[in-house]
C-alpha cells in the first residue's frame, strides 16, 4: 500500500524540473537547449518547455542560445538557511574553533553526491578553492563528506560507491572504490576523517561529525588548512581536539530541542 502511495503522490514532471535545475547549477556558464537535454535525458522539446518554465517562472535566464540560472534561486537558499536555526547556532563555535586556530572552519550537509557548505568561517590564511555558503564538492574527496558518508547504511553507501561519479583530482586522489569504501570504514571506526591533498594538491583538511539526538549523523564540521602550515599528524594532535569540542557543542542544541 505504502508503495502505491508513494508512487500515486510522486510528481514526474517536477522530478524532472529539478533535475534540469540541479544540471543548470553545475554549469554556471550556461548550456543550450540540445546540451541540457542530452544530460536531462530528455527531448529537445520536452527540456524546452522546462527551460522556458524556469525562465518564465525567474529561475533561469535566456541569453542566445543559452540558459543559466538565475540569482532568483540564491534568494530561496539565501531564506531557508537564515530560517534553520542550527546554522546559527553552530557558527559561533566554527568562528571559536577558526579564531583559535587561525584556519577556515565550516559545517555542511549531504546531498546527493555531494556535500552542501552549510555555515563557513574564513580563516586568516588565503586558500586557493573559493568556499563560501552554498558551495557544492564532491562527497567522496573531502573530509566533511567522508565523515558523512561513514554514517550510511552499508547497502546505501554500496550504492553510492558504485554509481557516484569519481574522477582524479590530484595523484593523491584515491578513486579505487573498494579502497574508498576501505577508508570511509576507517573514519566511522575513528570518528574523523583527514583529506590529505586529494582535492587540491596543498589543501589539507580534518572533519567530524554533528550527531543528532539518536546518534544519527546530520551534518559535519571541519577544518581546512595549508599543506604547508599542518602536518597531517599535526592536524590529529592540534586541530581534532577543538573540533571535537564545538561539535559536542552544536549536538547540545539537540538535546533541548
Amino acid at each position: 500500500m505504502t508503495g502505491t502511495l508513494q508512487s500515486r503522490d510522486h510528481v514526474g514532471s517536477l522530478e524532472r524540473g529539478l533535475a534540469v535545475m540541479e544540471i543548470l547549477a553545475a554549469h554556471p556558464v550556461g548550456l543550450t537547449l540540445t546540451e541540457t537535454a542530452d544530460k536531462a535525458g530528455l527531448t529537445r522539446s520536452g527540456a524546452r518547455r522546462f527551460l522556458l518554465t524556469l525562465v518564465a517562472t525567474g529561475y533561469s535566464i535566456q541569453t542566445g542560445r543559452h540558459f543559466a540560472l538565475s540569482p532568483r534561486l540564491l534568494s530561496v537558499s539565501r531564506t531557508w538557511l537564515q530560517g534553520s536555526s542550527l546554522w546559527s547556532y553552530a557558527e559561533p563555535f566554527l568562528r571559536e574553533v577558526a579564531t583559535r586556530l587561525n584556519e577556515s572552519s565550516s559545517a555542511a550537509v549531504l546531498s546527493g553526491e555531494d556535500v552542501v557548505y552549510m555555515a563557513r568561517v574564513p580563516g586568516r590564511h588565503i586558500l586557493s578553492v573559493a568556499l563560501h555558503v552554498g558551495t557544492r564538492l564532491p562527497a567522496w574527496c573531502t573530509s566533511m563528506g567522508r565523515v558523512l558518508l561513514s554514517d550510511l547504511p552499508p547497502p546505501q553507501l554500496r550504492e553510492f560507491l558504485s554509481t557516484a561519479r569519481i574522477e582524479r583530482n590530484t595523484e593523491k586522489s584515491i578513486t579505487d572504490r573498494n579502497e574508498l569504501a576501505a577508508e570511509i570504514t576507517r573514519v566511522a571506526q575513528a570518528g574523523f576523517a583527514i583529506v590529505d591533498e586529494e582535492l587540491e594538491i596543498g589543501l589539507r583538511s580534518i572533519a567530524v561529525p554533528v550527531r543528532d539526538r539518536s546518534r544519527k549523523v546530520v551534518a559535519a564540521i571541519n577544518v581546512s588548512t595549508q599543506s604547508s602550515r599542518f602536518t597531517t599528524a599535526e592536524m590529529e594532535r592540534e586541530i581534532l581536539p577543538h573540533l571535537l569540542a564545538a561539535a559536542r557543542s552544536i549536538e547540545d542544541f539537540f538535546v533541548v530541542q
